[in-house]
This record gives structure tokens, sequence and C-alpha cells, in this order.
């Protein structure tokens, strides 16, 4: 063992001293606080033993006061079924790729708390599926259901802040696709304050519009399905979408299209769009692997399959009303 090596090590052992002097750790907070987990805190604070121990201690307490070790996919049915948070699959990196496509109406029914509690489930099923080799994951939120950008970028700046304290280390790069027009004045101001927008960038769905003819059928002309919709893929509508979406009555080979969504014009083509794009937030080269993720329709079973143990619950449970959520 290096020098390095005795001098981390030693790190690790002085915060986890610190913390069971503080109060006793319990099983699953002991089986948290693993040598990675505690290494990655050290990092973010720059290797200082006490202030990495009182964020460490923090995060306990954040995840005890959320449950976040009882998270199950149950709770969120409603959720799972629409496609709103999941994990999509991995990159060339092994990392894994969660995509949020959440909507604006979603903010109006449900508390700050139920979207953490979401974010949190999905993010520590991205965590549960990444080889022993790797311990970051990637973000893609699909901004393009919003119309106000306020909304979408106070729930932005949440969930970056949840992953910059209680998960630092673990977002290796997250992408914001076709996000509302006054966007990028609003990330200007707040983005300096925002400590992962290092690693956060903007894209337009438009430019990777052309790439599904050159890398072929994304589907092989499959049908995808929820407990509540199917995804079929369309090869001559709605080319930036191509999915339909359909009610589950019947079987999958049943249902027909009965809603089209057509999505706004990107903000990146309008005037304001140019400048933020010679500005260099856009990375073509790191998105475009991840493109196919994106664009591939979204299946509950398939999302389920990656959950470990009681955690995927029942591929049809029952929907919990917001009294019983929290």
């Amino acid at each position: 063992m290096s020098k390095k090596d005795e001098r981390d090590m030693s790190r690790v052992e002085a915060v986890l001293e610190l913390l069971r002097k503080q109060t006793p750790l319990t099983v699953k907070q002991e089986k948290f606080c693993n040598y990675a987990c505690v290494e990655r805190f050290l990092k973010a604070k720059g290797d200082n033993v006490k202030r990495a121990a009182k964020q460490l201690r923090a995060c306990l307490s954040w995840r005890e006061s959320i449950g976040a070790d009882y998270l199950v996919a149950d709770e969120f049915s409603g959720e799972l079924a629409d496609g709103l948070a999941y994990v999509a699959g991995h990159d060339d990196e092994y990392r894994p790729v969660m995509i949020l496509r959440m909507k604006q109406e979603y903010q109006k029914f449900h508390s700050q708390k139920m979207f953490t509690r979401l974010l949190v489930f999905t993010m520590e099923v991205a965590v549960s599926t990444m080889p022993i080799y790797v311990q970051q994951f990637v973000l893609l939120f699909d901004a393009s259901f919003y119309r106000s950008v306020s909304a979408f970028t106070n729930l932005l700046v949440g969930a970056l802040k949840i992953m910059g304290e209680y998960y630092p280390g673990r977002l290796h790069k997250a992408f914001i696709i076709d996000p509302p027009s006054l966007f990028p004045y609003f990330w200007k101001g707040v983005g300096a304050f925002v400590e992962l927008s290092a690693v956060t960038k903007v894209v337009s769905s438009l430019d990777f519009d052309g790439e599904d003819e050159s890398s072929g059928d994304l589907t092989g002309g499959r049908s995808c399905s929820s407990s509540r919709f199917a995804f079929t893929v369309s090869h001559h509508v709605d080319s930036l979408k191509p999915w339909y979406l359909s009610l589950s009555e019947t079987s999958v080979a049943s249902r027909t299209p009965v809603q089209q969504r057509t999505p706004r014009p990107s903000f990146l083509q309008s005037p304001a769009g140019m400048v933020f794009r010679r500005g260099g937030r856009v990375c073509r080269e790191s998105f475009s692997p991840l493109w196919k993720l994106y664009r591939r329709p979204y299946d509950e079973m398939v999302y389920r399959s990656k959950m470990w143990g009681p955690v995927g619950g029942h591929f049809r449970g029952r929907h919990v009303s917001l009294s019983q959520r929290f």
C-alpha cells in the first residue's frame, strides 16, 4: 500500500470515528458509509475530515427523514406507469442513465417531498445497477413539457442540490433537453450558485433528429408498454418525439394511437439560443452516444426488472393516494 493510499485510509477512518462518537451508527448506516462513500464525501470537501463528517452526518439524518432505505416501487406506481422517472440503461462507460420526463402539471398535484422521494428512489435504482467499478450516473432531463421557466428552474435546482449535497461525486453529467425559451437567462444567473452547474449541459433534440436514419431502427419495430400506456414507434409522424401514446385497455397488439404531441420549436434555434450555443454549453460529442437511450420507448416491465428484491414491487401495483404517500 502506497503512502497516498495510507493517508486516504486514515482519513476515511477518521471520518467514521467522528461519526461514531456523535451517535452510534445503525446497521443500514454502517452499510451506507463504506470506504467509497466516505471517500466521495472527503473529495467533495477537499479532504477536510471534520467537514466531510459533518456533511455525511447531515446526509444520514436526511436519508432517515425521508425513509430512503424503505422506498419501494409500488409507492410510485402512477409515476412508473407514466414513465416520469426511470433508469433507461447504461452509457458506453457502463454508467446508469436516468431519464426524467416530468410534466409541469405534476407539481400542481404533488408536493416537493413527493418529488424528492421519487428522485431519490430513481437514484437508488441507478446506484444499485452500477457495476462494482462504476460510481457515477448520467441524468437526462426532458424539459420539453414545461412552459414556465421559473417552475422548471426551481425543480432543476432542487434536484441538483440534492445530488450535490447528499450524493456527492455521483453525477457525471446532466443534460437538459429542450428547456423553455428563457431558461438561458435564468440559468446564467442561477447557475453560478449551483454546485453541479459545471457538469450541466443544455442540448436541443433538433440537432440529433437525423441520427436515427444513420444508426438504424431504435426498437426493431417493437411496441413497449407500461401498466397504463403503450409506446409505439412511428417513422413518419412527429420525427422529434416519434412515439404514440395509447390507452392499455386491451392487448398490446390491439392498441390504437389516440394521442400525439407536437414538440415546441427548440429555444436553441432562436437568437437567444444561438448566443447560448456559442457559449459552449452544448456538448454534442458527449450527448450523441446517449441519444438512443433518450429516444428508446419506455417499458415499465423492463425498468422494474432492474430493481432488486422487494423494491421492484408488482408490475400492476395498486395506485396509492396522496394521503397514503407521506
